[in-house]
């Protein structure tokens, strides 16, 4: 049965990784169990022959600014000055769609704001209040991250509050109502100021403001940062650290069931290898989920299933993306890439709510509408992936329900049919592109499904809807469940990206701790 532990984390992602690492340094016996073989989840890198392929999504706002949410959580873990955080620059190039020709938004609120005033100056105003609103919410809550120590000067910290009146006021609204309040009916300045929106939702009627405002903020205030070599260098460094500590990692085994005592709460759980093999059994009071909460229900014993699920219940879950990895024979910077990041929105894209038909695009064939894509130039910084080939990384929304049903030779044939139809999309904006491409890569939603083993294939947890109760109820996502010693530490328990996963990490281990 093996020797008891203090906590059991079920699953590797930058969630799991930051609980069980906070867990560890706090002196507990802790016992990651991972049913790949390397940790990481959508925190990963790879390579497929010489092309280095990034799984994530490609940048963060900068950790190192102590008004990161991140900044406390990884510097109590000691993995800050661990990995190289290598700035991207601008937040992104956007060209096409209603925004027309290419517009920069960089970095830095003031030089956004000047920018967004000078391609728009009609809505000067608008700008001025939504970008207000962004950096005092940002600001706000960042010193507020700090928890104890914002008080410690208690000036600062009830500055901080009142710099959270925007989010009392917005609490309930999302993005197109605030957009519509600011900026009427100039669909150019929103995609100019959401061009990134598919990096939290795909429908701005039902992106919850907030999030987008704390999100987007960060990246303003900080600035974008990219982990030097990969993400998967962040995710090594926590899974170190949590070694260090005297944690210990079980790789490429799956748990099947956990376990529960007579007064209904963890007692270990029930992993197998994913090749075959006898079960084996872990024990522990604690157990910490880095997975999505349908999963879970799975493996809890089926009389509290019912009691487990009805907290998530119409709760939906996040949007699913593809994404294709090119690799080029020369940087891309010689066929006119200027940007980390650059979005191509299509001639058919009119409005920041179209965004919501792009998944639909990938349930046929390609025809002569192009997806809405995330173009990243990891030669435009130095990301250390190498090259030639260079890599450049293609990012989209997707839905699982577009490959199941198919076999594996229809399923092949239209990932091929979609892939080379996005290479002719950015061919088109960048001649020569697809001439140049030497290697590929294509992941579908069903990649997401199969690899993260999320429903759907969803990359953010539930998706970030706006709360329907007042503030003071706060949001109905949480590390605690319904089962007392049984976790959250995933997106699902907060929001996604790398943010989101780290904080659902630093809460769980706050609340066991």
């Amino acid at each position: 049965m093996g020797p008891p532990y203090d906590a059991i984390v079920i699953g590797a992602g930058l969630g799991g990784l930051t609980a069980a690492a906070l867990l560890a340094r706090a002196g507990r016996r802790t016992l990651i169990i991972e049913r790949n073989e390397s940790v990481g989840g959508a925190a990963s890198t790879y390579k497929v022959g010489d092309l280095s392929i990034e799984a994530s999504l490609h940048e963060t706002a900068d950790p190192a600014d102590p008004i990161d949410p991140k900044h406390a959580i990884l510097a109590r873990i000691g993995v800050l000055d661990a990995v190289e955080w290598v700035p991207t620059g601008s937040i992104y190039e956007v060209r096409g769609g209603p925004v027309g020709q290419p517009f920069v938004l960089p970095d830095g609120f003031a030089a956004a704001r000047s920018a967004l005033a000078e391609r728009f100056p009609s809505s000067e105003a608008g700008v001025a209040a939504v970008l207000g609103d962004m950096e005092r919410i940002t600001s706000g809550l960042g010193t507020l991250s700090r928890r104890r120590e914002a008080f410690r000067d208690p000036r600062e910290g009830l500055a901080a509050l009142i710099k959270l009146a925007p989010m009392v006021r917005d609490w309930r609204r999302s993005v197109a109502q605030v957009f519509d309040r600011a900026f009427g009916d100039n669909e150019a300045l929103k995609c100019a100021l959401a061009a990134n929106l598919p990096y939290w939702h795909d429908d701005p009627d039902r992106l919850w403001w907030v999030l987008f405002a704390v999100a987007q903020g960060g990246y303003l205030a900080s600035g974008g940062r990219y982990v030097r070599g990969g993400s998967a260098r962040l995710s090594q460094a926590l899974a170190d650290a949590t070694k260090q500590a005297g944690g210990e990692i079980l790789l490429g085994r799956q748990v099947t069931d956990i376990r529960l005592d007579g007064d209904g709460s963890p007692s270990g759980v029930v992993h197998v290898d994913r090749q075959g093999g006898e079960p084996a059994e872990a024990r522990a009071p604690v157990i910490v989920a880095n997975a999505a909460p349908a999963v879970l229900a799975a493996m809890l014993p089926s009389s509290a299933r019912g009691r487990f699920g009805s907290a998530y219940a119409g709760l939906p879950s996040s949007i699913s993306l593809f994404s294709a990895t090119f690799g080029l024979s020369v940087r891309p910077a010689t066929l006119g890439f200027r940007s980390y990041a650059t979005f191509l929105l299509p001639s058919w894209l009119r409005s920041l709510s179209d965004y919501r038909r792009s998944a639909d695009l990938l349930e046929a064939a390609p025809g002569h509408k192009p997806p809405p894509m995330t173009v990243v130039d990891y030669s435009a910084i130095d990301s250390r992936l190498g090259g030639p080939p260079y890599p450049v990384s293609v990012v989209g929304v997707d839905r699982l329900a577009n490959w199941i049903g198919l076999d594996k030779a229809d399923r092949d044939a239209k990932r091929e049919q979609w892939q080379q139809a996005i290479m002719t999309a950015i061919d088109r904006e960048f001649p020569g592109f697809a001439t140049h491409v030497v290697a590929s890569v294509f992941n579908t939603a069903l990649s997401m499904h199969n690899y993260l083993n999320t429903p759907g294939g969803a990359v953010y947890g539930f998706a970030p809807l706006p709360p329907s109760g007042p503030i003071w109820r706060g949001v109905r996502r949480s590390p605690r469940t319904p089962i007392r010693g049984l976790y959250l530490a995933s997106s699902y328990a907060g929001s996604g990206g790398f943010t989101g996963a780290i904080l659902a990490g630093g809460a769980a281990a706050g609340m066991i701790l």
